[in-house]
């Protein structure tokens, strides 16, 4: 009595028998000559069609020049990039072409971020340098500058000079008065706290550069 009862009632299968004509592999080669003919084929479908779509762009891009007409006043874009038309700008790109246009034509304000207080140092530091040293002046004809203590030495040694009023005067209209001149409260000059610490560390430096030069040449020998 047979054990495989899974094979019962199933039909008879025919076993493969192997024979020269059906060794069950294949007994000749790739037909080369075929496969040699479609790569030929297909690259020269590629060729003609790269052909064709290369003279159908030239004829629409001339017919495109020819319908913008001569370059003037109003191609000049087109004629900078040999003709090419710019491509359409998206929507954020040409705003921040607005805002660099506008950034350009609008320069950023020069806020002070110390309440002026450098720039008031810088201003005053230019006038010393005006004030204690002779200098040139283009803007007058090239007229020199002297320090202000030499304009008071000459100013006490020649004096000042003295305003003569006219003999007649001009009579005074309806509600005029006649100006008198009254000495200033201040010299017009002061200077701020930052600019005195400025200056206190200048000179501390200084004197420190000083000292440290001295005792340098202290200690290197004489030759």
């Amino acid at each position: 009595m047979p054990t495989n009862d899974h094979d019962l009632n199933q039909p008879h299968r025919k076993k493969y028998t192997r024979s020269s004509e059906t060794p069950g592999y294949e007994t000749t080669d790739v037909n080369v000559g075929g496969v040699v003919v479609f790569l030929a084929g297909l690259m020269g479908f590629l060729v003609v069609f790269f052909v064709f779509c290369y003279v159908m762009g030239k004829v629409i891009n001339g017919q495109l020049q020819e319908a913008d007409g001569r370059a003037d006043k109003w191609h000049q874009a087109a004629a900078a990039n040999n003709g090419k038309r710019q491509d359409l700008a998206s929507n954020p790109e040409m705003e921040q072409k607005e805002l660099n246009r506008l950034t350009t034509s609008f320069p950023e304000p020069r806020l002070d971020i110390d309440d002026g207080n450098q720039a008031t140092a810088d201003l005053h530091a230019r006038e010393d340098l005006l004030l204690d040293h002779y200098s040139v002046s283009p803007a007058e004809g090239q007229a020199i500058r002297i320090p202000i203590e030499r304009a008071m030495e000459l100013i006490a040694q020649r004096g000042l000079l003295v305003f003569t009023q006219p003999a007649t005067a001009a009579p005074l209209m309806v509600g005029d008065a006649r100006p008198e001149v009254q000495a200033p409260l201040t010299t017009g000059f002061a200077r701020t706290g930052y600019e005195l610490d400025t200056i206190e560390a200048r000179e501390q430096k200084m004197d420190f550069n000083r000292a440290e030069s001295a005792a340098h040449a202290e200690l290197t020998p004489a030759k």
